[in-house]
């Protein structure tokens, strides 16, 4: 058995653990930059209470609220410069994805001037600004990963950097800051949080330790998705234990890395504005009717671990959540297969898709 398991990522986890753990902030720096939205991080108090820690513990810091959904790397290289000009020593990202993925790659760039190219791949002269997270949605579990998720419209298309020196120092998870999410974005993010642990459990970089995270994860968001179906409110009960179960698969993720489904994904947030979740879940089931050919005994497992007597089942359960697909013209599934087709996230499949195999995916996922 070899396995190889790292975690550097403080969490801290349960209502009001900024207030009561503010003193974590000062082990990262003297002076912060806060990266967040426009909005949501105002409306569900989570910027406040932030802003309330650090004046407590006597830090200064700068803010910058206009990241984007799914970011440009233009978008983090504006708050970048407020970092390089504010002095700025660690950054606090504030949201969902997009936030929390914009707030790593400002700290890459705080302390490195790159192209592009560069900052892709991974390696940097400089180290990154330590970074803490605050998660607004339960999908992500961006404050564990060393993913930052960016559109690069030079490849017309979403692409990640990754790079361990990004994993967040500190984490704080407080589920009362996903209480104002409407029921959509809640089935989005779940639907985006059992991708990760479904993939990572699908994936070739698999092992007994990181299953371990996976099927806890996807037992508890199965459980929730049963209960969404029919849901006009969600509890703050489902709420904590879908943070905690996308937590989860954050780190599940950060071991095995994501396959196919999110190679698949990223041309219709890209192409068609579709939410990133709601794209990796339209496109789950056609996903694992692919493997069953091969691993049906692992698929069985992992839906026996989502609350699924088979994919039937699975279908019926993620098509009551999702609701009216969008269209998809035969010319879009052709122009997606070929983009997806040389993505890097394909080997890690434990069968890698051919572009027959991907087309299907599509079909079966919008119902052609």
């Amino acid at each position: 058995m070899n396995i190889e398991f790292f975690m550097p990522a403080r969490i801290v986890m349960g209502p009001r653990c900024i207030e009561e753990h503010s003193g974590l902030f000062g082990r990262l720096g003297s002076k912060a930059l806060i990266v967040t939205g426009r909005h949501s991080a105002k409306l569900n108090g989570s910027e406040q209470d932030v802003r309330a820690a650090l004046h407590k513990e006597g830090i200064p810091y700068a803010l910058f609220d206009k990241v984007e959904n799914n970011p440009p790397v233009q978008n983090a290289r504006d708050a970048a410069e407020i970092a390089r000009k504010e002095k700025v020593d660690f950054v606090i990202g504030i949201g969902g994805g997009s936030p929390l993925d914009a707030a790593k790659v400002v700290a890459i760039l705080a302390t490195n001037r790159l192209g592009d190219e560069d900052l892709f791949s991974g390696v940097f002269p400089c180290k990154p600004l330590p970074v803490a997270a605050v998660p607004t949605t339960a999908g992500t579990g961006s404050e564990v990963t060393q993913y930052a998720i960016m559109t690069w419209h030079a490849i017309k298309n979403k692409k990640s950097v990754a790079s361990n020196e990004i994993i967040p120092q500190l984490a704080f998870l407080d589920a009362g800051y996903t209480e104002t999410l409407p029921l959509n974005v809640t089935v989005n993010t779940a639907l985006d949080a059992l991708s990760h642990a479904l993939e990572g459990y699908m994936s070739v970089r698999s092992t007994e330790l990181s299953d371990l995270f996976a099927a806890e994860s996807m037992k508890i968001i199965g459980r929730a998705l049963h209960e969404l179906v029919d849901a006009a409110n969600v509890s703050r009960a489902v709420r904590e234990k879908l943070l905690y179960a996308s937590m989860l698969g954050g780190i599940v993720i950060t071991h095995t890395g994501t396959t196919a489904v999110h190679a698949l994904g990223y041309p219709l947030t890209y192409f068609l504005n579709i939410d990133h979740g709601r794209a990796n879940g339209l496109l789950l089931h056609g996903y694992l009717e692919f493997l069953a050919a091969d691993f049906r005994e692992r698929v069985g497992k992992a839906l026996n671990y989502m609350g699924c007597r088979n994919l039937n089942e699975f279908r019926d359960l993620v098509n009551a959540l999702v609701g009216q697909k969008e269209r998809i013209s035969a010319e879009e599934i052709e122009n997606f297969s070929s983009l997806s087709s040389s993505a890097g996230q394909l080997p890690l499949t434990l069968k890698v898709p051919s572009i027959d195999d991907i087309r299907l995916m599509y079909k079966q996922g919008f119902g052609h």
